[in-house]
């Protein structure tokens, strides 16, 4: 019996889809928002270039950059752990593949469309259950659909998409279910999936057996950062409640000396014997005094 590798780990994900061209580009023609009439026919990979780090997840993304026979750019990411930063760093990673396109002295009349598809293996949008997030330039309020779109950003959710939807295409959902049930706990492989010759392929790419030993050490350091990050964010996030909640008590807690303070006064009692009882300064309470003045005139 074949056992399975996770195509979301970087070594696998890049096995597939950065040395495969044709799968690359089934995959990227199914969950695109391509024009109709116009579907990734050839491409080329580009070479990684660097992007901004991000602290938390310095080992846990896995990115390939390819360009189309219509000169237009992909780049695609897989994420594991959700940060909002990671929107930060694939818009700027697009944003700088617009923006090198163009030698120096040509025209922006040569500049073509630039695609930044987030895949997230991860929910970071918890009041909608919306998993397919498409993001480009559109003018505010326009109702007849002016948009500029030469930038487009593309985020998906894998664990919220549907596996079975009338409204979406087949193709897309057969790919994304490979990527969400594909991995060492799959003992067999859906008829659905395997009829497809690109997704078969992909199966077969994610066999153990093609991986060599070195590849197998990289692909189990991989899930170890995983966790470790994912034990950092829950870690700092736990801190941030805490920090919270002591701020909140805290602020209540000078709150109620104020409202105490602010009855004293009211009582026509001393400064100093205010400022004794709450542990307010008799600055502080001047203070209150000049503001409940202030209100009553």
């Amino acid at each position: 019996m074949s056992r399975y590798l996770d195509p979301r780990a970087d070594v696998v994900f890049k096995k597939i889809f950065g040395d495969h061209p044709h799968l690359l580009m089934s995959f990227l023609n199914a969950v695109l928002p391509l024009p109709a009439d116009s579907p990734i026919v050839e491409l080329r990979y580009l070479p990684s270039e660097q992007v901004p780090v991000i602290p938390e997840f310095k080992r846990t993304i896995a990115d390939v950059k390819c360009r189309d026979s219509q000169n237009r750019v992909f780049i695609v990411e897989m994420q594991m752990n959700w940060t909002d930063t990671f929107k930060q760093r694939l818009l700027f990673g697009t944003s700088q593949a617009f923006v090198k396109q163009l030698e120096k002295g040509r025209g922006y009349v040569f500049l073509e469309p630039v695609y930044g598809l987030g895949l997230v293996a991860d929910i970071y949008d918890t009041l909608t259950p919306d998993w397919y997030h498409h993001y480009q330039l559109v003018k505010k309020g326009s109702h007849d659909g002016d948009v500029i779109d030469y930038l487009q950003l593309i985020f998906i959710e894998l664990p919220k998409f549907p596996v079975h939807s009338q409204d979406e295409k087949k193709l897309r959902l057969l790919w994304l279910r490979f990527l969400r049930e594909i991995n060492e706990n799959t003992h067999t492989v859906s008829e659905e999936l395997l009829a497809v010759p690109e997704i078969s392929e992909a199966v077969e790419l994610a066999e153990e057996s093609a991986y060599s030993k070195t590849e197998l050490e990289f692909y189990d350091s991989y899930w170890d950062q995983v966790r470790r990050e994912k034990t950092l964010m829950s870690d700092k996030y736990n801190e941030g409640k805490a920090e919270g909640k002591a701020e909140g008590k805290a602020e209540g807690k000078a709150e109620g000396q104020i409202q105490i303070a602010k009855n004293m006064l009211g009582l026509n009692l001393a400064v100093a014997v205010i400022a004794s009882a709450t542990g307010l300064t008799e600055k502080e309470i001047e203070h209150l005094k000049i503001e409940a003045g202030d209100i009553r005139q």
